[in-house]
């Protein structure tokens, strides 16, 4: 029997990465450059293990293959098959990450036989003054991009945001974009690792090279449009459900709970996952309960269409996202 499902954390070491997933978010990482913690994945070679109940240390994609409709829902793995859709992770930047941009679905799937990436970000924690960018200040177009870009003037087309805790932003496929220094970020995008990094601040990395840049490759993957779509604004109403954000890829949700909350999935063809980002609190089914904690991240089966969301002493913020 399928219950709500915890994993260990896949922790990534970045030549960016800071301290924050050990010191607020608890995860085991020994290095303080850990840039990024997997929270689900079945991107290849980074598959995440269960650490919890009687399927611990049991494989993400072997129980999909055993638990197919069940875990996922029929409509997801009718369009995904053993691939679970969706990458979840928490970001650390202590540095600015490259500018960069990702691909979308028919791009990447005619280069690099993958998904495209769209990808959303909450963020969790905020140094004074962190910032991200987040698309173009302007529309553009490509000559004037490859000028600015060749110039070592990129910097100067490009939206800066200062963020906050509790901002959130929606990063489109072909959106140019980075995570600046002094941000803790929870990223919900498809599954895909393809990235198209286009300037990387003239970093060196310990030995004194330079990060590979994908400039080619991304002229072909852009959106020169200057648009102001992204920030996502939301409701911030305790013990309900505010929307974020509703899509072909995923639909995330923003919950505040005060007490006891109870959440009925009856007829979503999907599974859900919540992501702990304040307080902690416990996740019940009618047979089942899970601790969840800052910083910590469920899988909620397909099958389990009912749960208690119980809130500790603290008030507990959570991402809820489903396809």
């Amino acid at each position: 029997m399928l219950y709500p499902l915890k994993f260990h954390p896949i922790l990534k070491e970045k030549i960016w990465g800071g301290n924050k997933l050990k010191t607020i978010l608890n995860k085991p990482a020994i290095d303080d450059n850990i840039g990024e913690s997997w929270e689900i994945s079945t991107v290849n070679n980074d598959i995440s293990v269960i650490s919890n109940g009687v399927y611990a240390g049991r494989r993400l994609d072997d129980l999909i293959k055993e638990y197919p409709t069940q875990l996922l829902g029929e409509k997801v793995y009718k369009e995904f098959g053993d691939q679970f859709p969706l990458l979840i992770k928490f970001i650390d930047a202590r540095e600015d990450l490259s500018i960069q941009l990702h691909p979308d679905d028919t791009l990447a799937k005619k280069r690099h036989d993958s998904f495209g990436k769209t990808e959303m970000w909450y963020v969790v924690q905020a140094d004074a003054d962190a910032k991200l960018i987040v698309g173009f200040n302007k529309d553009t177009n490509k000559e004037e991009y490859e000028t600015f870009l060749k110039d070592g003037k990129i910097t100067e087309l490009l939206n800066f945001e200062t963020i906050t805790k509790g901002d959130s932003y929606f990063i489109k496929a072909g959106r140019i974009h980075a995570i600046g220094g002094g941000s803790l970020i929870a990223e919900i995008q498809q599954t895909s690792d393809i990235t198209y990094r286009v300037y990387d601040w003239d970093r060196k990395d310990s030995e004194g090279n330079e990060r590979e840049l994908h400039t080619d490759l991304a002229l072909d993957a852009l959106d020169f449009k200057g648009d102001r779509s992204f920030k996502l604004e939301y409701d911030k109403d305790k013990n309900k459900v505010n929307n974020l954000i509703s899509g072909t890829y995923f639909t995330t949700g923003a919950i505040e709970v005060d007490g006891t909350l109870k959440r009925e999935y009856n007829g979503l063809d999907s599974f859900k996952i919540l992501m702990c980002v304040e307080g902690s609190g416990t996740i019940s089914t009618i047979d089942y309960s899970e601790k969840i904690s800052f910083g910590e991240t469920i899988l909620i089966p397909r099958t389990i269409e009912n749960i208690s969301i119980e809130s500790d002493n603290n008030e507990m913020k959570l991402l809820e996202v489903y396809i």
